[in-house]
């Protein structure tokens, strides 16, 4: 799995959830980056639903080295249920 990237008009890499197979059933969400023009608008959290939607819609759990992620799974614990423990 690559992770989840959004680019802008020109090509630009703007946000970008990156997500690393750690083995077949398990992924590491390595790194979350938002530009800073677009910081506090609710991106990364965008981001990391599209990234939890396509990490258990692929039946995998994941890990969250980021500390953004980390962070995000402790704003939802509804959505921990894809976090390998």
């Amino acid at each position: 799995m690559n992770g989840i990237k959004r680019f802008d008009e020109n090509g630009k890499l703007i946000a970008e959830a990156s997500i690393i197979d750690i083995d077949e059933q398990t992924v590491n969400i390595a790194r979350v980056f938002v530009d800073e023009s677009l910081r506090g608008q609710g991106v990364a959290d965008s981001v990391m639903r599209e990234a939890y939607d396509a990490i258990k819609s692929q039946g995998k759990k994941a890990r969250a080295a980021c500390p953004y992620a980390q962070k995000w799974f402790d704003k939802y614990p509804e959505n921990r249920d894809i976090l390998a423990r």
